[in-house]
């Protein structure tokens, strides 16, 4: 039985965890094996990414800790893990998303990416969205092409003139 100081204390590494995250997902994990667990765990730690497996009631304290819940409390019912994204807040959604695919577990509850809450059946919306890394490229790239644009008119412009005063050099040299 865990005590009331051990229970203050995993409450304090949630909330923590918690205010840290750029995105934490729930899921229920009651179907998957001891291997499973182990297997999907390895494959979370290769991308810097927690699962922690707490009691429900000290999920809800650690949210009653920070600011407030964000996520509905029938939401917490079952097993619950929680998988907290520290880099990319996307990046637990699509190994997430795999896991469910292959195995069929474990079972999206929710969560909470920046702020905003997205419920269990958003998964392959949250995986299917680019990466942060993906759209600042895509904005750069953006940016950038105007420039080039401006770049090669001015080399054509300057190799033109070139051409025309080479062609006049021609012409006066005849």
């Amino acid at each position: 039985m865990i005590t009331i100081e051990q229970k203050k204390t995993i409450v304090e590494a949630l909330a923590e965890k918690f205010k840290r995250a750029k995105s934490y997902y729930l899921v229920d994990f009651s179907r998957m094996t001891v291997t499973d667990s182990i297997l999907f765990r390895r494959e979370l730690r290769k991308e810097k990414i927690e699962f922690k497996v707490a009691k429900n009631t000290l999920i809800l304290r650690a949210f009653k800790d920070i600011d407030g819940m964000k996520v509905p409390e029938k939401v917490l019912t079952g097993q619950t893990a929680i998988i907290f994204g520290y880099d990319d807040p996307l990046i637990p959604a699509r190994l997430l998303k795999i896991q469910v695919e292959k195995f069929n577990k474990p079972v999206f509850k929710g969560a909470v990416i920046e702020g905003v809450y997205y419920d269990g059946t958003q998964l392959k919306v949250l995986a299917a969205l680019p990466s942060k890394k993906d759209l600042l490229a895509s904005i750069i790239g953006t940016l950038q092409s105007p420039i080039s644009g401006i770049v090669g008119t001015i080399n054509a412009v300057m190799r033109d003139l070139a051409s025309v005063i080479e062609e006049a050099a021609k012409t006066k040299a005849a």
